[in-house]
């Protein structure tokens, strides 16, 4: 029998020390050693594929470890398989042996894994590298150096020759610098104020900010010698960002589920790693090592990952449905970067200090550079967004354009298109004008932040317009929108999905205006606060479409937009079960004033960073 507890390396572990760290990560590692190949270049996990092919799916499955396994090596643990890892560096790099890596292109996933050997041959030389015979490191080096002069994807990507470069710099092999230069030069014009990236000339920041522009920025701040002026901007940022990015997790140490890229599960922890392997506290030490210690632990209890504990594509449990087109079997093992701390050692301030609990907010957070405005509630942190959009993926609207997001809840991919009866929309207004097929905030107009207030103006037609205003009344949020159709339209609005018991165990309510789940553990509602109520439907979503659990309930509302200009008004809410829950209920908030609503973001409302693109 599949056992998820058996099954995740980390369960069991305190997960409290350094030693802790160092025990989980060797034990994170040791389920993929059956599948290194003979010549040790590549490791294959699954007979899935990714965008890309599998020589660089095999390289990816190879070279994402490191990310681990090198700080741990260098803050002294000792990793037993560098011989495997220096035979795979040899077999890979050279084109006459049946493991060679393949040539690289431009903007080919290569470029990406290479930027982990980089960072071994930056950080630990010692291992991967003084071993190795001459034409071994000549036919390496010559790897490296022909992949630096490919192109980069204009994003995060350009970090990779960075950390390639930082490796070549140490291991003595010349190259041009002038394109380091202008890649950090580039990387930096990604700055949009206040500790924020853009993760390229998009509009749209996720969690690629953190565990990507930050934690790369403030790899190089520790390790580049002769650019002191670039690194303080570096750190500063990260300074700066830190205090916003901690409303992104939640009080059991879940991270946001929030944008693309989710199977990197506990990656998102990295940032706080990065922190401390800059010497930066941001906050206090034990704030700090608190957000770091809690991520971990939280990913400890959840089953992420195969009967044989490899960690698996999906997020709360293996799921394909959730991943990208660029997502292959050892795509999830940039977890790993989770451990960058282990390069520290035990005396570091960040490892002596003792663990804090998160500072509590009542009142809402405004974000003004991603568009969001956070809200603590018991056991969750809510997040209500605007402003960021992409269009180019399965699954982009569920992932960048739902109304709010939850460190608790994850959120729901729609199954299938063509079935509008049985979409979730949860967090979401999808409309319908065949009854069959539907359409649902994706790419906006506009997106405003007025003091803790959203706004966004869209079209899920390019006939019809829905301005979409969001109003934090915590454990409540509220959602307005004001809809111009030439048509009638079908709608359905979802709250928060929470999870579902098996044998029917679950309650719910569902009237005139109003749904109600009572889960085990959970309770969602969802009401309707507008002159025209719409029907409560108690909904049951298709299975294994909730990042986090495989079965949810949610409640909706139903109900039809006629031809002209129509207001709809919705109160939502998810809790643990208790007594919080019960006074939410019991205390239902009340319909906003449209007027003093415009009037508010007539007068203080400016566009939201992350949107605001020439």
């Amino acid at each position: 029998m599949y056992d998820p507890a058996r099954a995740n390396p980390l369960n069991g572990n305190p997960l409290l020390t350094r030693s802790d760290l160092q025990k989980a990560l060797l034990d994170l590692f040791q389920p993929l050693l059956p599948y290194f190949s003979e010549g040790g270049a590549r490791v294959r996990l699954s007979a899935s594929g990714a965008i890309f092919d599998h020589a660089a799916a095999d390289l990816e499955g190879f070279a994402r470890p490191l990310w681990g396994i090198v700080p741990f090596a260098a803050g002294g643990g000792d990793f037993p398989h560098w011989d495997l890892y220096r035979r795979g560096l040899t077999n890979g790099t050279d084109p006459d042996h049946p493991e060679y890596w393949g040539d690289v292109a431009d903007r080919n996933q290569r470029l990406v894994e290479l930027a982990a050997i980089g960072f071994a041959l930056a950080m630990v030389p010692e291992h991967l590298w003084e071993p190795l015979g001459a034409a071994a490191k000549e036919r390496a080096a010559c790897y490296l150096l022909a992949a630096r002069e490919w192109d980069y994807v204009d994003n995060n990507w350009k970090f990779f020759r960075v950390l390639v470069d930082l490796g070549l710099e140490r291991i003595g092999i010349a190259f041009d610098r002038a394109k380091t230069v202008a890649y950090l030069d580039e990387l930096e014009a990604f700055d949009i104020g206040e500790g924020w990236y853009r993760d390229g000339p998009v509009k749209r920041v996720d969690h690629y900010i953190p565990f990507a522009m930050h934690f790369y920025g403030l790899i190089y701040a520790v390790l580049a010698k002769g650019d002191e002026a670039r690194c303080d901007r570096i750190r500063e940022r990260a300074k700066r960002f830190a205090p916003d990015i901690r409303h992104w997790y939640g009080p059991d140490g879940a991270s946001l589920a929030f944008g693309r890229s989710q199977t990197y599960r506990f990656a998102a922890g990295g940032f706080w790693a990065a922190l401390a392997f800059a010497d930066l506290d941001a906050l206090p030490w034990g704030e700090i090592k608190g957000y770091y210690l809690r991520h971990i632990r939280y990913w400890s209890h959840l089953p992420i990952c195969d009967r044989d504990g490899v960690l698996s594509v999906g997020y709360g449990y293996p799921n394909l449905l959730m991943s990208e087109s660029y997502n292959s079997a050892g795509s999830p093992y940039w977890a790993l970067k989770f451990f960058l701390a282990l390069a520290l050692p035990e005396e570091h301030p960040f490892w002596q200090a003792e663990e804090e609990e998160a500072p509590r907010f009542t009142k809402p957070v405004p974000l003004e550079k991603p568009g969001m405005v956070a809200m603590h509630t018991p056991g969750n942190n809510v997040v209500l967004s605007s402003g960021q959009e992409h269009d180019k993926m399965r699954g982009s609207n569920e992932k960048y354009a739902k109304f709010a997001y939850s460190t608790r809840y994850g959120f729901n991919i729609e199954a299938n298109d063509r079935h509008f009866d049985a979409a979730s929309f949860d967090n979401m207004i999808g409309f319908s004008d065949d009854g069959v097929h539907f359409r649902m905030r994706e790419t906006l107009e506009e997106a405003l932040i007025a003091d803790d207030r959203l706004y966004s103006r869209w079209k899920p037609w390019s006939d019809v317009t829905v301005e979409t205003w969001l109003v934090p009344a915590n454990p409540w949020h509220l959602r307005i929108h004001r809809i111009d159709t030439p048509r009638d339209l079908l709608t359905i609005e979802g709250g928060f999905a929470i999870p579902r018991a098996d044998f029917a165990r679950d309650r719910s309510e569902e009237e005139t205006g109003r749904a109600v789940w009572f889960g085990q553990r959970d309770v969602s509602a969802i009401l309707d606060l507008g002159q025209a109520p719409r029907a409560g439907r108690a909904h049951v979503p298709i299975a294994n479409t909730n990042l986090v659990v495989a079965k949810t309930n949610l409640p909706q509302l139903r109900g039809t937009v006629p031809a002209g200009r129509r207001v709809l008004v919705t109160a939502a809410f998810a809790l643990p079960a208790g007594d919080a829950a019960g006074a939410a209920l019991a205390n239902p908030p009340q319909s906003p004033d449209l007027e003093d609503v415009e009037r508010l973001f007539a007068e203080r409302g400016r566009r939201v960073g992350a949107f605001d693109i020439g």
